[in-house]
């Protein structure tokens, strides 16, 4: 079976499984996911895996990404913060659908690939930056939509802090891997407001200054 047709497999999995936005489903189905693996997985970029990116870190199953950008109830003119770029994979599906992503990543040499693989592609629309993501973006704030592809412990609260109000987080939460949930959370004149998606995997999300 070659990409095209695995794609196409894919795309079907994606709408049996819930993904109803049509924004979302365009959005994956036109950014090339095996331009975001390394070459040795190139053949499984459409499987519904997560595959290995380096660094201890992976590229998301396309699912997982089609769940938490649904979840997130797309609006174009909307600015929207990544917390984890990873391969750069994510933010090319969400510049596909919001005018203005910014994206932050703590490896260094995974955010100069990501940074390559935009550029490559033609992605105008997204800033990166290498940085500690928990303390989020203060000068581009606040965002109305926040996504962070990391496990964290609790809602982090400089994070909330930068969201704007009517705004939506979604993010994995949980300490063990087989815990996790994802968790949506909007910024309301009463307070947040959390709802729980369901069940989830992701990499713990790390505090601290970028790696070299």
């Amino acid at each position: 079976m070659n990409l095209e047709s695995r794609k196409i497999r894919l795309v079907m999995e994606l709408r049996s499984a819930g993904i109803t936005d049509a924004r979302v489903v365009a959005a994956l189905e036109t950014t090339p996911r095996e331009e975001f693996v390394p070459e040795t997985f190139r053949d499984r970029a459409y499987d519904n895996v997560a595959l290995p990116i380096g660094h201890e870190q992976t590229i998301s199953q396309p699912l997982v990404v089609a769940r938490m950008t649904q979840a997130l109830e797309p609006q174009w003119n909307a600015r929207i913060l990544e917390v984890g770029t990873g391969s750069g994979y994510h933010a090319t599906v969400l510049a596909r659908i919001f005018r203005r992503v910014y994206t932050i990543e703590r490896h260094r040499r995974l955010l100069k690939a990501a940074e390559a693989r935009l550029t490559a592609l033609g992605i105008t629309n997204v800033t990166t930056r290498a940085g500690d993501g928990t303390l989020g973006w203060p000068e581009a704030a606040p965002f109305q939509r926040i996504v962070v592809t990391a496990a964290a412990i609790d809602i982090p609260p400089v994070l909330t802090g930068q969201l704007a109000p009517g705004g939506i987080m979604v993010l994995p939460m949980g300490h063990a891997a087989d815990q996790q949930r994802l968790m949506r959370v909007r910024r309301t004149d009463e307070g947040l407001e959390t709802e729980d998606l369901g069940p989830i995997r992701f990499v713990p999300l790390v505090e601290g200054f970028p790696e070299p």
